[in-house]
């Protein structure tokens, strides 16, 4: 049984253009953005306030582009996109979107990177992509600097993305210094792309974490990205007539270099002529300031985010947040008491969620203004069809049973870089075509609205989500094994009120380490993890030190058995409480 958007979800006016660049995309009114001349700024500093308008922001783009083929010697028409690879590692700015145009026009290819990486993260991104430039800012230099070194990156070829509140004198051209040097660039020729360019033409390079091993590259095309703005906005713009909303302010917080931040709010906000308040990272009163001085009406964020308002009560007391029309929330689900804790508060919010995956460069499902039903993900956005399929291989035809999501959309990404094995594992054919197997288990249910929704219930790739970043277990497994206090380990999610999940990791140690205490070992094996990974794949849930690793005949992590292991010693240690 294949499921389709509701009956109210309008399709696809047209094919997404699938020969022109994301920017020639974004810039033109043929394909249906909103005009210009009644947009909005498109980036607004959250923190000073500074602005662009829609076309200071296009001629901004175009002097980045002008000026980084002068420094690297790239022509837009000439060498492979392989040979113009760019890596991105900063905290969002207003130009974060205007560099990543940059790299298009020269036919080239962008690869955002998490600021919260370790150096030999960022190492690992920069050399599986072949990067052969780095913009960077100041707060991550020091990471950003050991990391090229490492790949072979000089130092002419790094630039620094103006953050505010951090201007200060470097031996590294600033994209203003691009800029600057734009003027006395001549103009570049035209693209000359041929049909379906943009269909096969990798734009982005997304970091996913995947199920193990380092984190993969997903090739995400010029078109998966159009698609989805156009399949978002389309399905968003059935709501916002209804309540009257032409343009609105809304919340630039999500990392620009994560798929949800990238797509949803930097591409599909301005493209519908709305105006985006950058915030370059969370910090409460900054955040709750940005939105009563803005009056931003659409807040995106992650569930952690919500949760750290529940328990900051007496601080939003002090601000005006009734501009908020809409709360939404994703890369993790949001529990439904979490959901109805805030509308107390808030009672005049909308509050939705939706589900999308850096392999469907973004939105599959979202929740409408409309017909919102807490603890779903919503319902598919126009242009996507789902399956749900049991663990045989069975297409299940009834609603509430749960199964893994088969999706496709014209958003579905063109595979991994330089992983056939993934590639083939995840993107699959049948008789109906290409399918992405998600890897999540959900349940589809149909709501009092008569709507199908879809309810995310279980992660069959084992990520652990910590504040909206993925953390594959196996990764830090891997990591864990090279310590000599470690010899079999396994890793787990477990709750934590701040960051939705932590890693806790299971350790068996060698017999040569049985005169050791437990405490000094974990203590060793905790800064050990500190030392080499980013801060969210840090073991918050402690270690705990056990005789073996339960493991299935053909040698697979029984992880379920460890979860109900937590879950008791959990419940034991409240009901001692």
């Amino acid at each position: 049984m294949v499921f389709y958007p509701p009956p109210w979800v309008p399709k696809l006016p047209f094919d997404p253009p699938d020969s022109v660049t994301i920017g020639d995309f974004m810039r033109s009114e043929i394909y249906g953005r909103r005009p210009i001349a009644k947009s909005r700024n498109p980036f607004t500093c959250g923190l000073t306030g500074k602005t662009y308008t829609v076309a200071e922001s296009n001629r901004r783009s175009d002097l980045i582009a002008q000026a980084l083929s002068k420094v690297m010697g790239w022509e837009p028409n000439a060498d492979s996109p392989w040979d113009k690879v760019i890596g991105v590692f900063s905290f969002n700015t207003i130009d974060y979107l205007s560099v990543l145009h940059a790299v298009h026009r020269l036919s080239g290819i962008a690869t955002p990177a998490n600021v919260a990486y370790s150096a030999s993260e960022l190492e690992h991104q920069l050399r599986s992509s072949g990067a052969k430039a780095l913009f960077t800012c100041v707060p991550v230099l020091e990471t950003a600097l050991k990391a090229a070194k490492a790949v072979g990156i000089p130092e002419d070829k790094i630039f620094i993305m103006d953050l505010p509140h951090h201007s200060q004198k470097l031996p590294f051209k600033t994209v203003e210094d691009l800029i600057e040097m734009g003027h006395s660039v001549p103009d570049l020729e035209p693209l000359k792309w041929v049909k379906g360019q943009g269909a096969r033409q990798v734009a982005f390079l997304c970091y996913s974490s995947g199920t193990s091993g380092l984190p993969k590259a997903v090739m995400i095309s010029h078109q998966n990205v159009i698609a989805n703005t156009m399949q978002y906005c389309i399905f968003e713009d059935v709501s916002r007539k209804q309540y009257g909303v032409e343009t609105q302010a809304v919340l630039g917080l999500l990392p620009f270099s994560h798929i949800y931040g990238l797509v949803v709010v930097a591409h599909s906000a301005p493209w519908r002529g709305d105006e985006v308040i950058v915030l370059p990272r969370f910090e409460l009163t900054e955040y709750l300031q940005a939105i009563e001085r803005f009056k931003i009406n659409h807040v995106l964020v992650v569930p952690p985010i919500v949760v750290r308002m529940l328990s900051s009560k007496d601080v939003l007391k002090k601000y005006d947040l009734s501009s908020v029309r809409m709360m939404f929330t994703g890369a993790a689900p949001l529990g439904k008491e979490t959901a109805e804790e805030l509308l107390q508060l808030y009672p005049k919010w909308h509050l939705g969620q939706g589900y999308g995956l850096t392999e469907t460069s973004t939105v599959v499902c979202s929740t409408s203004e409309h017909d919102i039903c807490q603890g779903t993900s919503g319902s598919l956005i126009p242009g996507t069809r789902a399956k749900v399929v049991d663990p045989d291989g069975k297409e299940i035809t009834e609603y509430g049973k749960r199964g893994e999501l088969f999706v496709q959309s014209p958003s579905v990404t063109l595979g991994y870089l330089n992983n056939e094995k993934a590639s083939a594992e995840a993107f699959v054919w049948d008789e109906d075509g290409r399918w992405l197997r998600t890897g999540d288990e959900v349940i589809v249910t149909k709501t009092d609205s008569g709507n199908e929704h879809i309810s995310i219930v279980d992660r069959l790739k084992e990520l652990i989500k910590v504040k909206g970043h993925q953390v594959a277990p196996a990764e830090l497994e891997a990591h864990l094994l090279a310590h000599p206090a470690v010899d079999d380990c396994a890793v787990i999610a477990v709750p934590d009120a701040r960051d939705g999940e932590v890693p806790k990791a299971f350790v068996v140690t060698p017999a040569s380490m049985a005169s050791r205490k437990d405490e000094d070992m974990a203590a060793e094996i905790i800064k050990h993890v500190q030392d080499h990974k980013a801060h969210y794949k840090w073991l918050k849930g402690g270690i705990e030190f056990i005789d073996a690793i339960p493991k299935s005949p053909s040698g697979k992590i029984l992880r379920r058995l460890l979860r109900d292991k937590e879950k008791g010693a959990r419940r034991v240690k409240g009901a001692k409480m």
